[in-house]
């Protein structure tokens, strides 16, 4: 395996690297070096992916090296062993000055794709190369759960709640062998993806979805869909730390239509209906248990540590929220009511959240929908009560200093709230939903909160305090305008050329097979025997003949 320079940074490549590959990998260690964001463009079949791994893991052991080569130089007494060469300039670059560095400060990468499936291609290309780094995938319970009578539930509420209530009362055998099984070898040092994983937890019966968040915290490379980092409601279920981290988007067309869709929310009357249903239930049982002269604090079958007030404002905050948009009319030919993106604090406002209060009512809810989802029996729907607390978290991020008129209208500049009635398509949704209660099928008006930038999501991500944020992809161009979109700094880019010269492309448009059938790929064609037997034929034929010293027209393959 070849080894190459670059940057002063040794790389290991499967094989000769093409100059644009080269390039590529220049770019991005220059990302990393000098603590920079990058985006990089670079065709399909350059190898984009296999350069990227390389390249990161390369400048990540560099950088663990210099630092036990500074460690070995304080020790010895540095200054006369290396008289020509600066204790400060062991670091990867001057901005790491003379600070102290220990090995804790080696970043992690998060390295991000769209789907799971991609990130398998991904996982493959890290096998093909000489770095075995320690690597992390995460899932949803969706995906790793292996517990049967989880997996057997219908409805993906009631499987997330039966999870939470099995590992809270460790009734769950495999939850039960996470701890154990994290320090396993084995699985340490296996470079793993979603299905590997899953294999791995049938085999050695231990549970993958907790698994996967115990590798999360040792592991150098952490994978993950786009969501899990862009959504802040992801982000905090996951544990996500970014702090120092090297934040890699692979396949980044797809980034700016994610970053909009992560910073907005529909809310329903449905989902304001059930988080009513929600508290009043609760409400109902602290009655209840005040009725008894219980204290609802002191239990011991409640761990809630909330009084009957704290609830019952919660339950006023969701009816007048419900009140103020249902205020409305929308006329039937109407597509509803469009406003200013700061008009959303309006609202809130007239339900008692501001920017002072909207701690104590997430935490409140948080506590609220944590105890109703542990409660035995049968399971209570307070999925509306959980989107409605990460809406308030996602409405009124940061300070309440930072409140100001002219700061909220710059924050909400590239937002806008729309209010609409409820469509038929929506409640059909809703009322198919076996959760949901009779009231909630009621006509009411569609809060929505939409974002039109990505850069929104982006400038989080650099307000975590990551290292490098790195997009890439094969199609970014114009790279001035998306660069301009995404609204945080790209001192790096790259526009690679192809590996395949003009000479060594023949593009030409074949609607029929050599056996006179007409090639589809429309969804109801694409799986005929005929369809599939003639596109292989075609295929054949193809490459047979430009692999021989056929000299006769190409169009006589397909008369």
């Amino acid at each position: 395996m070849p080894s190459l320079k670059i940057k002063g940074v040794t790389v290991d490549f499967p094989f000769t690297p093409y100059p644009c590959q080269t390039d590529y990998m220049s770019k991005v260690i220059e990302c990393l070096q000098n603590k920079v964001n990058g985006v990089l463009e670079s065709p399909t079949g350059t190898g984009k992916t296999l350069c990227l791994l390389c390249a990161t893991l390369a400048w990540r052991q560099y950088f663990k090296d210099t630092i036990s080569a500074r460690k070995i130089a304080e020790k010895m007494g540095g200054a006369e062993l290396f008289s020509d060469r600066p204790l400060s300039s062991w670091g990867t670059s001057a901005t790491d000055g003379d600070s102290p560095m220990y090995y804790t400060d080696v970043p992690k990468i998060i390295y991000a794709s769209r789907t799971h499936s991609q990130l398998t291609q991904v996982i493959g290309e890290l096998r093909n190369t000489s770095y075995r780094p320690k690597v992390c995938v995460l899932g949803s319970r969706e995906q790793l759960c292996i517990n049967q009578e989880v997996m057997k539930q219908e409805s993906n509420h009631v499987k997330v709640h039966m999870c939470r209530a099995k590992v809270s009362t460790r009734s769950c055998l495999f939850y039960n062998n996470v701890e154990e099984k994290s320090t396993d070898k084995e699985i340490i040092n296996s470079i793993l993806d979603v299905e590997d994983l899953v294999k791995a937890g049938n085999k050695q019966r231990v549970c993958p979805y907790y698994l996967s968040r115990s590798l999360k915290q040792q592991a150098e490379i952490i994978f993950m869909p786009y969501n899990y980092l862009l959504d802040p409601k992801s982000r905090r279920a996951h544990n996500i730390e970014l702090q120092g981290a090297v934040v890699i988007f692979d396949e980044a067309h797809n980034v700016e239509k994610m970053c909009e869709e992560s910073t907005s929310f529909d809310l329903t009357p449905y989902d304001l209906t059930s988080a009513l249903q929600a508290v009043d239930k609760l409400l109902h049982e602290q009655v209840g248990d005040a009725g008894k002269e219980e204290d609802l604090s002191e239990t011991s079958s409640s761990a809630l540590k909330l009084d009957i007030t704290s609830v019952a404002k919660i339950k006023q905050i969701i009816m007048d929220l419900e009140m103020n948009i249902n205020t409305f009319e929308i006329p039937p030919s109407s597509q509803g009511i469009t406003k200013p993106g700061s008009f959303i604090y309006e609202l809130f406002q007239k339900a008692q959240v501001t920017f002072d209060t909207k701690t104590s009512v997430a935490e409140t809810i948080d506590q609220i929908t944590g105890y109703l989802s542990s409660q035995p029996g049968i399971f209570l729907n307070t999925s509306g009560l959980q989107k409605l607390g990460d809406i308030i978290q996602l409405v009124f991020v940061g300070e309440a200093a930072e409140a100001s008129g002219v700061h909220l209208e710059k924050r909400t500049r590239q937002f806008k709230v729309h209010i609409h009635a409820d469509t038929s398509s929506s409640r059909k949704k809703q009322n198919a939903d076996v959760w949901a209660p009779a009231s909630s099928k009621k006509q009411g008006n569609v809060l929505s909160y939409w974002c039109f930038s990505p850069g929104f999501s982006m400038q989080e991500l650099v307000q975590q305090g990551v290292r490098s944020i790195i997009l890439t992809s094969g199609t970014l161009s114009p790279l001035s305008s998306f660069t301009a979109e995404m609204q945080i700094p790209f001192p790096v880019s790259l526009e690679n050329p192809h590996v395949i010269q003009r000479d060594q492309i023949f593009v030409s448009v074949i609607d029929k097979g050599p056996d006179g059938t007409i090639l589809s790929s429309a969804f109801d064609r694409r799986f005929l025997p005929a369809n599939m037997a003639s596109l292989g034929n075609t295929v054949g034929k193809t490459k047979t003949y430009f692999n021989g010293s056929a000299s006769s027209s190409y169009k006589t393959l397909f008369p």
